[in-house]
């Protein structure tokens, strides 16, 4: 840890395959939801920034997309992403989910970091799921394959162990002043962070594609006069049939998505919340670059 009134900040890029606890660990680390989860992959689409002090330091996460073999559009600028994080970062963690073990995305995120002479640091998360025994071995072999600094075993999910990783990084982040005020927890937007979290509910409730084809846009953030928050926040579907998935016979799954991700956005301002979603179909929003400059997402890579 720093000494005296030495300050260090600086940034940390989470990266690894998808689904492996990064944007967890974000979250753990800040004490509250910047960066959405779901148990399905692919979850995260652009760089989100995790902002909190440890000690004398300010540690910036940066949750990154996982990292997979790409097929559309979307997909390669969701990669190109991640690796641009490992570009601007001070320090790169490479998260892999203990339970899956050195699969083979993983293998090729640690091969992709030799090639670019990248050195790193392990962290196996998810500890919690796997027998002791077997995390020791598992270690030894990822450490063959790449260029690590150190290795630590968390649960981002229990917070276990997560306190000696977070110790590493404040002792190994430059001496800096706070790039950002004590109190902030994210760059991103509350508005953007709404709309993030009603996408994270999709996620959460539609089965298989769905959710994968379609894109969440906020429209209005009105602060009322009793304090309250009016929301507008659109979801775009690629097809009229996606369309009548994500609405639900008599409306009834947009209304279940609206109940859920209207309790999280109040219980995160601590406000009253007028959430109001709409659907619409709008084809190819997938080559839409406005889209992509929205998510900072490089249309072109």
């Amino acid at each position: 840890m720093t000494q005296g009134n030495e300050t260090r900040c600086g940034f940390v890029a989470l990266i690894g395959a998808p689904n492996a606890g990064k944007s967890t660990i974000t979250n753990n680390f800040v004490g509250s939801k910047v960066s959405i989860v779901s148990p399905k992959v692919q979850t995260t689409r652009t760089q989100v920034k995790g902002i909190g002090i440890w000690g004398n330091t300010q540690i910036i996460f940066l949750d990154t997309p996982g990292i997979f073999r790409p097929k559309r559009r979307l997909d390669r600028a969701m990669v190109g992403s991640a690796w641009n994080g490992v570009q601007n970062a001070d320090i790169v963690v490479l998260v892999v989910d203990a339970k899956r073990g050195f699969d083979d995305e993983s293998q090729s995120i640690a091969a992709e970091l030799n090639k670019r002479q990248i050195s790193a640091v392990l962290v196996l998360n998810k500890i919690d799921l796997v027998p002791k025994e077997k995390l020791l071995g598992l270690a030894k072999q990822i450490n063959e394959a790449g260029r690590f600094d150190e290795t630590f075993f968390i649960s981002a999910e229990t917070g276990e162990c997560t306190a000696e990783f977070y110790d590493w990084l404040a002792g190994h982040l430059p001496p800096n002043p706070w790039f950002y005020p004590e109190e902030q927890m994210s760059d991103m937007p509350l508005k953007l962070l709404a709309a993030e979290i009603v996408r994270e509910k999709l996620f959460l409730y539609l089965r298989q594609e769905v959710p994968y084809e379609l894109t969440v846009e906020p429209e209005l953030w009105e602060r009322r006069a009793d304090g309250s928050v009016r929301a507008e926040i659109t979801i775009y579907v690629a097809r009229d049939k996606q369309k009548v998935i994500v609405l639900g016979a008599g409306g009834r799954m947009i209304k279940k998505i609206g109940q859920a991700a209207r309790q999280e956005i109040e219980n995160l301002l601590e406000d009253r919340v007028h959430l109001f979603l709409f659907v619409k179909v709008r084809e190819n929003w997938q080559e839409d670059a406005g889209r992509y400059a929205a998510w900072g997402l490089d249309f072109n890579v």
